[in-house]
């Protein structure tokens, strides 16, 4: 029996909806035992983030067509040209990113922000750094890049997984202040696994934002933590963002193709 387009519509909705709940339920719960076990917040979630490596990897590796979805990705010889794009729109992302989040805590705080920084400074250099440059990048790739994109382009498009993922990457850190810096990453981010169907590309990414955040300090940005600053990069960012989701999504059926196999494992 053939799908309406209506009924096909609200199961894509439904799908987007169920599969990040799930997702992040099953997340929040398991980081809430490790919280209770080890009693060190920092530790508990460096700790999360290996366990959810683990865990995606192993299907990855063992059951790759569970995550399998769409076409293949374009020939080998175009990659270089879209390495640079990608290097400029992390640039874009990175300035975007901390001039919005910037913006937002001169004008208004952010009590969940100071918190996350407190609990930080409490853990120590070591905890934090571990935390910050392997556990975090490696786990929330893993989860997010890794499961629930995959899951989501199974009955959805490019434009639609992406967003739904970022969205949902950037509310689970807790805090208006870094869902704004983190928001364009995971636009970028979520476009570079569609493009390379691995993961590692995705964590080198992310690391090196988190690096970029460690290192360059607040006030050395603090220029751009104006409106005027803010919307411009995020226009910037948003026109190559645009540029390399057009170069993807015209490598991809816009559906996804059930049953696909040959989906890289965790690499």
């Amino acid at each position: 029996m053939t799908t309406s387009p209506i009924t096909s519509r609200l199961i894509g909705i439904g799908w987007c909806v169920l599969v990040p709940f799930a997702a992040v339920v099953v997340y929040l719960v398991l980081g809430t035992v490790a919280v209770l076990l080890i009693g060190e917040p920092i530790v508990a979630t460096a700790f999360l983030g290996t366990l959810v490596v683990v865990l995606v990897g192993s299907v990855r590796i063992q059951r790759p067509r569970w995550l399998a979805h769409a076409s293949a990705p374009r020939p080998r010889p175009e990659i270089p040209r879209f390495e640079w794009t990608v290097l400029g729109c992390a640039v874009l992302a990175f300035l975007a990113g901390q001039s919005l989040a910037l913006w937002i805590y001169v004008t208004a705080g952010s009590a969940g922000f100071d918190a996350s920084n407190q609990t930080r400074h409490a853990a120590g250099a070591l905890a934090t750094l571990l935390l910050t440059l392997v556990a975090a990048p490696a786990g929330e790739e893993a989860l997010f890049r890794g499961l629930i994109y995959p899951l989501l382009r199974k009955r959805v498009g490019v434009l639609a997984s992406t967003l739904v993922t970022a969205v949902v990457f950037c509310l689970v850190h807790g805090n208006a202040v870094q869902f704004a810096s983190t928001l364009p990453l995971a636009v970028l981010l979520a476009l570079v696994y569609e493009r390379t169907r691995v993961l590692w590309p995705c964590v080198l990414l992310h690391l090196g934002f988190n690096l970029a955040v460690a290192l360059v300090p607040a006030q050395a940005l603090g220029t751009l933590a104006n409106p005027v600053s803010a919307v411009f990069l995020c226009l910037a960012f948003a026109a190559c963002a645009l540029g390399l989701y057009r170069r993807v999504a015209g490598g991809t059926a816009t559906g996804a193709v059930r049953g696909a196999g040959g989906e890289s494992a965790m690499q």
